[in-house]
């Protein structure tokens, strides 16, 4: 894992970097919250990270943690106080950095989030520090008051253990029972006293004072932002997908480290053998290859746009200029959507410039196999049951590995637009959509209806103010109503296209896990919403708010996700998350994003644009059943593992759940039954990482002053009284 950490406060020491003086001494900087064990009053103690390098020291020292590499660490200085510092793969040359840090102390923060590339960006300006996170959320920053001032960091973790923090339970009840609803998360972690930045904001610390700020305009509730028309708008999805592809292929390639180290001679193995045991990727540029469009169109743009062959030392000079492809074959899938994927990907990788790869996995590769391995992330997420999964297609690519994470959520409009356009009196554009979903549910007298289902549930939200639809969702929680149309299981009985889009038009809309949490779980999360009310919040639209909050939850996921797959030396893109493709996105026209298969047309004309137009028959086709089919087949496999996971499970000494309840709920599941898989894999992935965050030992800091117990120390607090 790799993050940044710094800190700035009131009256910073100088001559130790990052130095923390004991209280009562003259002239100290930020304190130490220990007041027991202290040497002498004129003693310096220093606190670091472990593991660190300086980008810069006091007064408001800034660090880089973790394997960066060398071109992903970048200081641009105009004088010892005026100064950038950009981690992450940035497209932005010396001087435009330079240009971005003017503008910045001037006050124009949203010129250091318009580069090509996904970055993080930190600005000095004399005793003024900013930290600017992204638009998406995949690159998120935290803080907290600390010593007198305010530590920031790119990861909870290292801020929690800082503060010595314990678990914060009410988040961890939220994120199981609203986890796309920011009403209920707020800007809290899973750490009390660890704050999160909304995306499209920054963190102004001016000596130890903060400040939020956004620097990304917001729609309005009544009149809707101006937009382009719609060839105008695809042609800047085309530019920034473009850029954002670049950035990464002109970056410079570096070879896989060989850590952990070959273990020599093995009989019946090569060295290529030996290096795939061990999990290390293939030097240059790869994607994956599923066969869908998102994937399909940056393994199509990457292997088409002119990059750098080889790596800084000369390795892969020869087979640089190919993309590797890796396509996941699941031998566990059934039905012909898994093999009709396999085509299409077959289909694509005929092009000269690809090397295609099929990664084949059996049993050993279902979701919830080998949990008792695996990183601890900085939060829980739903990837933590599929990681092994994932990791296996991983290991077999490239050390720069593309992959199409968030396109759904960037370029498809979320089905509460509808009420948008309704809105805008833009009756007409409901037609095609609402159309489509009857044409889905197939000839029958029900379908007779479903325009006017869609239409009146359209204008219901359309109709219904933000503090009302807040308040809905408050009174669901507290009534335990979870038994509605698209609320249903993704089991035997799938979930229509119908029922999900009627489930998405409202404001707000309880998890899948929220059926299995206590009665006082759900009335706290249920008191977070209804305190939401009362505070101020940026006023948006409907389809808008919900859009936005969707892309937010996909980024955190994907964040996550990067931490439990990772496999070392390896960096994975997902330009969809990059801020000008998300930018460019939100000029699409909402009658455009509406329209069935928007998605794929937008894509294909993103393609087009650049010059590729031969596309396989049934591009663009999008296929969930084979995944609830290994996700039902991965929990029938390991039903005796995650029963003993909830024999004593963490989340029930939290009061979250009664354990009664949920292996009920494992044992119907792997029976068949109709059965929110979702839910139980929220569930199961929480409590894996409460115990790997309870097992863990040691600190992300040394030094003198360093804290001394790990954060949540003492693990799983009682439950607090309501």
């Amino acid at each position: 894992m790799r993050w940044l950490v710094g800190w700035s406060s009131v009256a910073a020491s100088f001559g130790t970097v990052g130095a923390v003086r004991a209280p009562g001494t003259a002239g100290a900087g930020p304190t130490s919250s220990r007041p027991s064990s202290h040497p002498s009053d004129d003693e310096t103690l220093t606190v670091h990270p472990v593991g660190s390098q300086l980008l810069w020291g006091d007064p408001d020292p800034l660090w880089a943690v973790g394997d960066w590499r060398p071109d992903e660490v970048r200081v641009v200085s105009v004088d010892p106080f005026t100064r950038i510092a950009v981690l992450g793969c940035c497209g932005a040359s010396d001087e435009e950095l330079r240009v971005g840090l003017f503008a910045a102390r001037g006050g124009a923060l949203r010129h250091l989030t318009a580069w090509s590339g996904s970055y993080t960006a930190v600005v000095q300006a004399g005793r003024r520090v900013t930290v600017v996170g992204d638009l998406a959320g995949a690159r998120p920053v935290f803080y907290t008051p600390w010593a007198n001032g305010t530590a920031y960091a790119t990861a909870a973790l290292p801020l929690a253990d800082l503060i010595e923090a314990q678990l914060d339970i009410g988040h961890l009840a939220a994120l199981l029972a609203c986890p796309d609803v920011p009403e209920a998360l707020r800007d809290g972690t899973p750490y009390a006293g660890v704050r999160r930045i909304p995306p499209g904001h920054a963190l102004v610390l001016r000596e130890g004072s903060r400040e939020i700020t956004g620097y990304e305009p917001v729609a309005s509730l009544a009149v809707a932002a101006p937009q382009l028309d719609a060839e105008r708008a695809v042609d800047g999805v085309r530019d920034a997908l473009v850029e954002a592809v670049r950035a990464r292929l002109t970056a410079p390639r570096h070879a896989p480290e060989t850590v952990p180290p070959d273990p020599g001679p093995v009989p019946g193995m090569g060295p290529a053998d030996r290096r795939a045991a061990r999990g290390a990727p293939v030097p240059g540029i790869g994607a994956d290859l599923s066969g869908g469009s998102a994937s399909a169109t940056l393994a199509l743009l990457a292997a088409g746009l002119p990059g750098v062959p080889g790596t800084v030392l000369g390795h892969g000079t020869g087979a640089g200029e190919r993309l590797l492809a890796v396509t996941f074959n699941d031998l566990t899938a059934e039905g012909p959507g898994g093999e009709a994927e396999l085509q299409r990907a077959g289909a694509i990788a005929a092009n000269p410039r690809l090397h295609h790869v099929v990664v084949a996995a059996g049993a050993e590769a279902l979701p919830y196999a080998d949990l008792d391995s695996g990183p601890l992330t900085d939060e829980p997420g739903p990837s933590l049951v599929t990681a092994e999964r994932h990791r296996r297609r991983l290991a077999a690519g490239s050390a720069d590995h593309f992959t199409g994470h968030g396109a759904r959520q960037v370029l498809d409009a979320h089905p509460a637009r509808l009420a948008d356009l309704l809105m805008d009196r833009r009756r007409r554009d409901l037609l095609r959509p609402v159309a489509a979903l009857a044409k889905v549910e197939g000839p029958s007298a029900h379908s007779l209806f479903v325009p006017l289902t869609v239409y009146r549930a359209a204008r219901r939200l359309a109709r219904t103010p933000y503090r009302a639809g807040i308040e809905e969702a408050a009174a669901r929680l507290m009534d335990g109503r979870f038994d509605e149309p698209g609320a249903r299981s993704a089991g035997n009985v799938p979930v229509t296209a119908l029922d999900a889009s009627l489930a998405a038009l409202s404001w707000t809309r309880p998890g899948p896990a929220a059926r299995w949490l206590t009665g006082e779980a759900l009335a706290e999360v249920s008191v977070r919403l209804q305190g939401s009310i009362t505070r101020p919040s940026s006023v948006q639209r409907p389809g808008e708010a919900r859009a936005r909050a969707a892309l937010a939850r996909a980024a955190a996921d994907h964040r996550v996700f990067e931490q439990a797959a990772e496999v070392r030396s390896q960096r994975l893109h997902a330009p969809f998350l990059d801020n000008q493709v998300v930018r460019a996105s939100r000029t699409l026209p909402e009658a455009l994003r509406v329209q069935p298969g928007a998605r794929a047309a937008i894509l294909r004309a993103v393609l087009a644009g650049a010059g590729i137009r031969d596309l396989p028959p049934g591009w663009g086709a999008t296929s969930h059943a084979s995944s609830a089919v290994a996700a039902r087949a991965g929990l029938r496999a390991a039903i005796g593992d995650l029963i003993a996971l909830f024999d004593a499970p963490l989340l029930a000494d939290a009061g979250l759940i009664e354990a009664r309840v949920v292996r009920k709920a494992l044992r119907a599941a792997a029976e068949g039954e109709p059965v929110p898989l979702d839910g139980l894999a929220d569930l199961v992935s929480t409590e894996l990482w409460l115990r790997r965050l309870i097992s863990r030992r040691g600190t992300c800091w040394t030094g003198t002053a360093a804290p001394r117990q790990r954060a949540v120390a003492g693990g799983v607090p009682p439950r607090p009284a309501l």
